[in-house]
């Protein structure tokens, strides 16, 4: 399945329907008077985030929405049919901004199924019955409805998840992920051989959470170097983030301040979020150097540092019990459908 995290789409409620002139015709009533009935409410577009859903692929390929209008009123004093709203399922996470050089903030789908109108539709115009007064007693005018509203709207994918990966490109992130979720991230001895964000399920101690990987971020991401920090988007949800440090960088520190500093670029409060620090691939190397690495990163970040070797399973409960700590009491962040891998396909946008 293809991944598309952007789209732009036009969306267009329905006008209501016209009121309508008619007098009333029966036999051996000389003077019927007007009956015509008002026009019908046009429909609504609606969003609904629904579960099961992780992409915006489906907008790639349909990008106009239109709510039907609602039907003309008639004699006999009959409204006309109101048009059916168009309920637009998007994945939990959405948001629906504004198509304007700040790309303003007009809708943000954080649960399973919430529903939000987004454009109403148009009333119904006035039929020629309800003209009539007492020094007007045949009106012929009547109301054609009111217009219905459009306008073009971006839709930007947040994926939500408990915890977020983040770290240097190759530096064990995509290994982690399949090491404790279902995932089936793709990975090589190169940088950026994740180039899509990856969703797994993590089922730790009769508890489940969600781990999101995004692809690695490198000095400059900020400004567009490497993949750019457009995915950091999906982390901004998360209620802590596992920072994975290669122990076979020249310099364990610079490579967390590498990462540390294109977080605080990005801003978003992901730098007050809880960070976990784990100083991962030390099956490569000996105690005596896993100590002192460990002792130089803890000195560069002011916290704990947790060996881990997600190949060889090393430190991989200690991790996940922090976690589990980190994000505390309750239920997941959003539903994952059983045997979903959370694999995805990026589809690049044009922005």
């Amino acid at each position: 399945m293809h991944f598309l995290d952007q789209a732009k789409i036009f969306v267009r409620s329905g006008a209501g329907g016209p009121g309508a002139v008619s007098f009333r015709r029966e036999k051996f009533i000389e003077y019927g008077g007007p009956d015509g009935g008002n026009g019908g409410k046009g429909g609504d577009i609606v969003f609904e985030a629904v579960p099961g859903l992780n992409t915006l692929i489906d907008f790639r390929y349909t990008q106009h929405f239109r709510a039907p209008r609602g039907k003309g009123g008639a004699g006999s004093n009959m409204t006309g049919a109101g048009g059916d709203d168009l309920v637009i399922k998007v994945p939990v996470g959405t948001q629906v901004l504004a198509d304007d050089e700040d790309r303003t903030l007009l809708v943000d789908l954080t649960k399973v199924g919430q529903r939000v109108v987004f454009l109403r539709g148009g009333d119904g115009g006035r039929g020629n019955a309800s003209y009539k007064t007492s020094t007007n007693r045949t009106p012929r005018q009547h109301g054609t409805g009111w217009p219905s509203e459009e306008t073009y709207v971006w839709l930007r994918l947040k994926l939500l998840a408990d915890a977020g990966l983040v770290g240097l490109p190759n530096a064990g992130k995509s290994t982690f992920i399949n090491a404790v979720t279902n995932a089936q991230a793709k990975v090589g001895a190169y940088a950026f051989t994740t180039l899509r964000p990856q969703l797994g399920v993590v089922r730790h101690k009769m508890r489940e959470f969600v781990i999101a990987d995004i692809p690695g971020l490198i000095a400059g991401a900020a400004e567009g170097a490497g993949v750019g920090d457009r995915f950091l988007g999906h982390i901004e949800r998360c209620r802590v983030l596992l920072h994975l440090v290669d122990a076979n960088d020249r310099d364990v520190a610079e490579s967390y301040n590498i990462v540390r500093d294109e977080l605080e670029a990005y801003g978003a409060g992901l730098t007050d979020k809880k960070v976990i620090i784990a100083l991962n691939k030390i099956d490569t190397l000996d105690d005596e150097l896993i100590a002192a690495l460990s002792a130089e990163l803890e000195e560069a970040s002011g916290a704990e540092v947790i060996p881990l070797s997600g190949a060889a399973g090393t430190g991989v409960d200690w991790v996940l019990d922090k976690l589990l700590e980190a994000i505390g009491p309750g239920d997941s962040t959003i539903e994952v459908p059983e045997g979903d891998s959370g694999e995805v396909t990026i589809e690049w946008s044009p922005i």
